[in-house]
């Protein structure tokens, strides 16, 4: 489920880049009078401006989405973890009576 929704994540966010570099900026009505204004007429009189913008805005509101539901995955699994775990205590074996010996783990941990 987590990489499914990043595989998402990740295209919108492609696509996102993808439809700003194709938006037209503020300058760029000029080009009309050069003769680059009849290709915009498949979307209308107002040109691919709204339906673009839209579309941007759609997807931003989708990424957005999946970045919350990727860090709530996360979360979620990040407590499902346990960060600290205790080794069980060693018996100790008493010292011989009348020695002064100290008492000596069972076993004894090997270096790492």
């Amino acid at each position: 489920m987590y990489q499914f929704i990043l595989f998402i994540h990740v295209f919108i966010g492609v696509c996102i880049v993808a439809l700003v570099l194709v938006q037209q900026g503020k300058g760029a009505t000029m080009g009309a009078a050069f003769g680059s204004g009849a290709s915009q007429t498949i979307f209308g009189s107002r040109g691919s401006g709204s339906f673009l913008f839209r579309l941007t805005i759609g997807l931003a509101a989708a990424f957005f989405i999946t970045s919350i539901v990727l860090n709530s995955i996360a979360t979620h699994a990040f407590k499902q973890e346990k960060v600290i775990t205790f080794a069980p205590k060693q018996q100790t074996t008493p010292a011989v009576p009348g020695s002064k010996a100290p008492a000596v783990p069972n076993e004894i941990p090997a270096r790492k």
